[in-house]
């Protein structure tokens, strides 16, 4: 018997589909497929999924689940975020093994990005 055990499609509510597509096609490099005018799907992005429109967004400070993204560099990937209109909500903080900043994108989703290169500025 075949039980659900990992994640396989994560959804986002998004109340501007296109700003946020370009948003995440710019600073990430993630595919999209139109889905009629309220469903866009993404993929190349670790982890399948989509944005659906809604007037809502996932923040930390709602309760929402934060999505995290892996890159090799910190600092380009804040220029990357600030570049393609995200802001951040979350200046870059060291833990245990590694450093992370949080954003949120275009239509309001906050995210997060780590690495475990404790110094990439080198």
């Amino acid at each position: 018997m075949m039980t659900a055990k990992h994640i396989n499609y994560i959804e986002f509510a998004a109340a501007d589909l296109a700003a946020t597509k370009k948003f995440f096609e710019d600073a990430f490099d993630w595919e999209f497929q139109d889905y009629g005018p309220d469903y866009i799907a993404f993929n190349n992005a670790g982890v399948e999924g989509g944005f659906y429109r809604a007037e809502l967004a996932s923040t930390t400070a709602s309760g929402g689940v934060l999505v995290v993204l892996f890159t090799d560099s910190i600092e380009a990937s804040i220029a990357q975020v600030q570049d393609s209109g995200g802001t951040i909500t979350k200046a870059t903080f060291e833990f245990p093994g590694g450093r992370r900043f949080q954003f949120t994108e275009p239509s309001g989703n906050e995210l997060a990005v780590w690495t475990n290169i404790v110094d990439d500025a080198c």
